[in-house]
């Protein structure tokens, strides 16, 4: 599997989840990306480095699986560390934008990306983006409404090149600020908004 990438979300459970499931997401990955979930998530600062989990061909000329597994054992124990770091940067501006976030990251995968080989995208987040163009809290849910904010997003091309990735959140509307009438809908809204993006799977956790 490669790359890998992670989101952040606010609180404490979500610093959890990451603890908890990112290593495993990390064992499957040849390399990860970052990108943070703030008010400000393309062009902010909150920033970490990506990891180049999988050995080089300088590091291991002869693809000698002990020297594989010893350089990535060693390589998944920075991807948690940068993750983490992640929760810990000074607020730059209110709010979360997912879609700035889901941009910066897509854009960083995309020069990594293998054809012949998976590529998934693990996300810690709500999903309440309430920056930018997109203001979860006021959207207009019916289908029809739903569809054409979709289209103008993807007319516009604010929706992240996601093609051939499976996407996998964790923390989808964990904070249930929204009416629970809307719960249904919002799952409809964003999974019609990962699938018009291209991914070839979508789960909501």
């Amino acid at each position: 599997m490669s790359p890998g990438a992670y989101g952040r979300a606010s609180p404490a459970t979500s610093r959890n989840d990451v603890t908890s499931k990112l290593p495993a997401f990390a064992r499957g990955c040849d390399w990860i990306g970052f990108a943070a979930v703030t008010g400000s998530s393309e062009s902010g600062t909150c920033r970490q480095d990506p990891v180049a989990i999988a050995a080089t061909q300088a590091e291991n000329p002869n693809d000698n699986p002990v020297v594989e597994d010893r350089v990535r054992a060693h390589r998944i124990t920075e991807v948690l560390p940068r993750a983490v770091a992640l929760f810990d940067c000074p607020a730059e501006s209110e709010g979360s934008d997912v879609l700035r976030a889901l941009r910066y990251l897509v854009k960083q995968l995309s020069a990594r990306r293998q054809p012949d080989r998976a590529h998934q995208i693990i996300v810690f987040s709500d999903l309440i983006n309430n920056r930018g163009e997109l203001n979860i809290n006021r959207l207009d849910l019916g289908e029809s409404a739903r569809g054409r904010k979709i289209k103008e997003l993807r007319d516009a091309r604010l929706l992240p090149d996601m093609t051939g990735y499976a996407v996998t959140v964790h923390g989808f509307l964990r904070a249930k600020t929204s009416s629970p009438d809307r719960f249904p809908l919002l799952e409809g809204f964003w999974r019609e908004a990962f699938e018009s993006s291209g991914a070839s799977t979508v789960d909501l956790l």
